[in-house]
């Protein structure tokens, strides 16, 4: 966004003297995505911040934007005609509009905040409620480093940081049954010096039930027996129930 559209829905979301509530606002966005760009600040008691803005219009292009990607897959044929895509079409649009909720991805934060308190490998930034609306996120500011730039460091590091993702995932799946669903390396960082793990995105949040997290238990236990046609049994099940998520519970939040 240019400064100008910047401020403007800065001024929208926070006010006219947005700017009082900042000692320092950096105009250059230090990361950007398809939904909106984040910018680093100072608030006026001087914590660094990340300042999350979304970018105007999304909510209200998401509907049309999927049905038109829709109808050009299953124009040029790209779609089998034995999948629902209707209703993946109508999950996307769900998933979409949760991910430009920036009120419900402060919700999912403070929750997984909740969850791995007793987890001090893992660090999440916190929310500031008094600058945080439907279209602005703002959070304290967390350092580290790209996880993808770890490729050449020493194997210990390179050890830690994937059992660290690997016990996130099994507790997400198993403990809170709440599942960061987007694996972009982006939505991470490593702090080198304490070796924890940053979580930075819960955007692509998803809740699941209890079937899916027992069929990914009942799969995984089959496999570790060595009992392929129990294992089969079980991914063949929990792939169905997948396949059908969407009509799984809501966000329960």
């Amino acid at each position: 966004m240019p400064a100008s559209q910047l401020s403007s829905v800065l001024t929208q979301e926070l006010g006219a003297d947005w700017k009082q509530n900042f000692i320092e606002f950096n105009f250059k966005p230090i990361a950007s995505a398809s939904i909106g760009q984040v910018h680093q600040a100072h608030s006026d008691d001087g914590t660094k911040l990340a300042i999350k803005v979304q970018y105007p219009g999304i909510k209200q292009s998401i509907d049309s934007d999927v049905d038109n990607v829709g109808t050009l897959l299953n124009v040029v044929g790209l779609i089998p005609k034995d999948v629902d895509y209707k209703g993946l079409l109508e999950e996307a649009k769900k998933q979409l509009h949760a991910e430009a909720d920036y009120l419900l991805e402060a919700k999912l934060l403070r929750q997984f905040r909740d969850y791995l308190a007793s987890a001090p490998q893992f660090v999440l930034p916190d929310v500031r409620d008094e600058l945080t609306t439907d279209n602005v996120l703002a959070m304290t500011y967390v350092d580290g480093v790209a996880i993808e730039s770890l490729v050449d460091s020493n194997q210990q590091t390179r050890d830690r940081v994937v059992t660290l993702l690997l016990e996130l995932l099994f507790k997400e799946i198993f403990d809170f049954k709440l599942v960061q669903t987007d694996p972009n390396f982006a939505n991470f960082l490593f702090d080198e010096r304490q070796q924890k793990v940053v979580l930075l995105d819960f955007g692509a949040t998803r809740a699941y039930d209890d079937r899916i997290s027992d069929g990914y238990r009942l799969a995984f236990s089959a496999i570790l027996d060595g009992d392929d046609d129990a294992s089969t049994e079980h991914c063949s099940k929990l792939a169905s129930l997948l396949n059908k998520s969407y009509l799984l519970k809501e966000m329960p939040l």
